[in-house]
């Protein structure tokens, strides 16, 4: 056998920090953001909201508006293996969410629309009247 020393691999312990941080934080990624993840921006006098909720059934979403806040919650049912079967891997996820987003403005609940659509929840929040601008004239005297 004919080894050379540049053939040999030392064990680096600064390279094993590395592969250890590497594994940690794709760990704690995914719980840095809460489920679900949303979208939201302003339209006008509306505020929009979207989020994904795949395989999750409209029945199971409770929207509720108070004021400038928006609570999103719901579950989605696991996947029970069928009979003889066992999961090889499971990685998505299931359970009870629940979510409270602050909006920029308070909202009119009465006029809030919700579209479900290919496993996306779309909102529209048009801001109430009294936190409308509005248009100060001026007498003349």
């Amino acid at each position: 056998m004919n080894m050379l020393w540049s053939d040999l691999e030392f064990f680096d312990p600064w390279r094993e920090v590395e592969r250890m941080e590497r594994v940690l934080s794709r760990l704690t990624a995914r719980s840095r953001v809460e489920f679900p993840a949303v979208n939201l921006w302003l339209n006008g006098d509306e505020a929009v909201v979207t989020t994904e909720l795949p395989g999750i059934e409209p029945g199971n979403i409770d929207i509720s508006v108070i004021g400038k806040s928006l609570t999103l919650r719901g579950s989605r049912q696991t996947e029970e293996a069928g009979e003889g079967e066992s999961y090889h891997r499971r990685e998505r996820w299931y359970g009870k969410f629940s979510k409270k987003i602050d909006l920029p403005f308070n909202v009119d609940a009465d006029k809030v629309s919700a579209k479900y659509s290919k496993g996306v929840l779309t909102l529209h929040l048009p801001r109430a009247e009294a936190e409308k601008p509005r248009k100060i004239s001026i007498a003349a005297e």
